[in-house]
């Protein structure tokens, strides 16, 4: 069976994750505060995007990205299984890149953009 999109971009996020352990921990406390002030559900992209204005965590800006907005589901999705109390918390869809081909290519840099 060959590789799927969503495949290929799971593993680019763990790699990530082992590089930037960090960034899971702020988004596990960022996610945390939410839910203590009441949150029942709430947005992962605007987690990630606390985690950007907040800290200088993940990449250095310039050969990769600080964090990859294709990683946000992965976050979520693990934040849910890691704390089943809290299913449901993050709204997800199906990830559609299941029915894709990976591409094979390295991922996309700061530099592929100037």
């Amino acid at each position: 069976m060959s590789m799927s999109r969503k495949d290929e971009m799971r593993e680019q996020c763990n790699v990530f994750h082992r590089k930037h352990p960090e960034v899971w921990d702020l988004f596990v406390r960022y996610s945390r505060q939410m839910i203590d002030k009441g949150y029942r559900q709430y947005s992962a992209q605007s987690v990630f995007e606390r985690i950007r204005w907040e800290k200088d965590a993940g990449g250095d800006g310039v050969d990769t990205f600080k964090l990859n907005n294709n990683y946000v589901a992965f976050y979520a999705r693990r934040f849910m299984t890691m704390y089943p109390q809290h299913e449901g918390f993050f709204r997800t869809r199906e990830q559609k890149s299941e029915d894709q081909f990976a591409t094979h290519r390295d991922e996309l840099t700061p530099r592929d953009y100037v």
